[in-house]
């Protein structure tokens, strides 16, 4: 299975300028911490297009709406158990679309809290909702010095930008 970011990298670049376009989600305060019930949530961006949702030790895990767009309509999601643990960079799971097969990589070490069992019975909701209600896993964050290897919303913006062009 081919990771991610190989699989996006061959993606056409029209598919991706449209992905860029569309993701508008990144010109929003994002790192910047948003308050709900008086919380902080930071979101943070991985090179091969997951994001993590950062809101005290868990990070709420799934690849961009940039990611989703590249790689088309999705058919197949594969998730971990809930108790597994992963590194930071290792494959957790998979998506399978129309176009490829991708491996999804754990953002930063943890125990998976949760798994989005949605996705099991309708795996186009990442096509709808990548980035709110398609997310993939819950980690509990178990080293939180990697979020400072991550991007915050304007270096992915760019990076995605590059990867575009």
């Amino acid at each position: 299975m081919a990771s991610a970011s190989i699989m996006l990298a061959n993606a056409t670049k029209r598919s991706m300028f449209q992905a860029l376009r569309s993701s508008s989600r990144l010109s929003s305060a994002v790192p910047s911490p948003s308050f709900g019930s008086a919380r902080f949530v930071t979101t943070y961006y991985t090179p091969a297009h997951e994001y993590c949702k950062v809101d005290g030790n868990v990070a709420t895990v799934g690849i961009t709406d940039f990611a989703q767009a590249a790689l088309g309509d999705i058919v197949f999601v594969d998730l971990p158990e809930p108790d597994d643990e992963f590194e930071a960079k290792e494959s957790f799971g998979s998506v399978e679309s129309v176009k490829a097969a991708s491996d999804v990589y754990a953002p930063v070490s943890g125990k998976v809290l949760e798994v989005n069992e949605t996705l099991t019975d309708e795996p186009a909701l990442v096509n709808t909702s990548a980035e709110d209600e398609a997310w993939f896993i819950k980690l509990e964050i178990s080293d939180e010095s990697e979020l400072s290897g991550l991007m915050g919303a304007d270096a992915y913006k760019e990076h995605c930008e590059k990867e575009a062009h």
